[in-house]
Formats: structure tokens, sequence, C-alpha cells
């Protein structure tokens, strides 16, 4: 499932220096996934959702762990939150039933299956995403991945951008087609603390 059009982290040190198994809580401030989806055969739109919350466990010497991270569907913003004419806005209506359908499935859920490994570097990540009730496999290639202190408070910190697609049809979610794509191309940027 966000300015993961940016690179996250600036300090590093290899994944290898982490000693033991640490649990990360994902910072809602500065994680953001974002979408982008073709409309109407003439443009791509993009949106993002503004509250991700979560956890990231790493084991740097099994080269493993795990993810979770739950989004607020009600948070998307495209661009069009509100009309000043009254009428229903891009975002309420991605918030009905015809999208995302907020009141009765309020979050979509992301859950790992696997950490891919290259040697130290993190490569992709295997999982499922929960979304209207339906659970299907997406795996998340991670394009960037570092850790390291923070640059201004020197405290420990992660973070990554992951990318990935998903068909939205799937999952249920057939309002518009083929009109507006089924494809839906993903982008998470996360940065992440240890509890």
């Amino acid at each position: 499932m966000s300015r993961l059009l940016s690179v996250l982290l600036v300090a590093s040190f290899p994944l290898a220096a982490l000693a033991a198994p640490q649990t990360y809580a994902i910072d809602s401030l500065h994680s953001f996934p974002n979408f982008s989806i073709n409309h109407l055969g003439m443009t791509t739109i993009h949106g993002r959702f503004d509250k991700m919350t979560g956890k990231v466990t790493l084991d740097p010497a099994a080269k493993a762990g795990s993810l979770e991270a739950r989004i607020a569907t009600a948070t998307i913003s495209t661009g069009d939150g509100k009309r000043a004419d009254g009428t229903r806005s891009r975002d309420d209506h991605l918030r009905a039933a015809d999208f995302f359908n907020s009141a009765e499935f309020p979050d979509m859920v992301y859950k790992s299956t696997r950490f891919n490994f290259n040697g130290d570097n993190l490569e992709s990540i295997d999982g499922t995403l929960t979304l209207l009730g339906v659970t299907k496999p997406v795996k998340l290639n991670v394009t960037s991945f570092k850790c390291g202190p923070h640059p201004f408070n020197k405290k420990a910190m992660c973070g990554a951008y992951v990318e990935g697609s998903i068909k939205r049809s799937d999952f249920g979610m057939k309002f518009g087609l083929p009109a507006i794509a089924d494809e839906v191309k993903l982008a998470i940027g996360v940065e992440a603390y240890p509890e």
C-alpha cells in the first residue's frame, strides 16, 4: 500500500554492524505509502495515505526480518479533498464503497512472509496485502535500505524505500475498469526507530 520520492537517510553503516535482532516502530510522521494509477488512458493520478503504523524486525545475522504495516484507508489524499461547490471530491469517492470502503474496511495491512537478502543487502520482501477483506501475495522490491544514526539527534534508525504493484480487481475493487486502470503502482517510504 509519501514522499517515497526522496532519499530518506543520509548517514549509514553496514547491516552486518547490527548486532542482534531488533524491533523498530515505524515513524508515522516520516513514512508514507503512495500510489499511481493510469486515469482514462490520458494521464497518471498520484495519491498517498497520510497515516501508516507498524513494526519492522531485523535479524541481520540470520538474514531475516519481518514487517507489519497498517495503513488507514480514510487518510487517502489525491489532491482533491474538498470542493468549494459542495460536490463529492475524488478523495471522498475513493473512501466510499466503490473503492476503499473505508467505513467497513478502515485499514489495509501488509505482512511480510520473508525478507530476501543478497549478502548484507535487503533486496525484496515477500508478503501479503489485505485490502477490502481480501488477502493476496504482494512482493515489494527494496530500492533503498539503510540503518545508522539520525544526522541531527544521533538516535539509531533505519529507513527504506520499497516499490511494487497490484491489480486492484484481485481485491474486488472493480469500479471504473478499464478506464481507470487495474494496475496500481505502489511505493512506500519508511523511517523507523528502535522500540
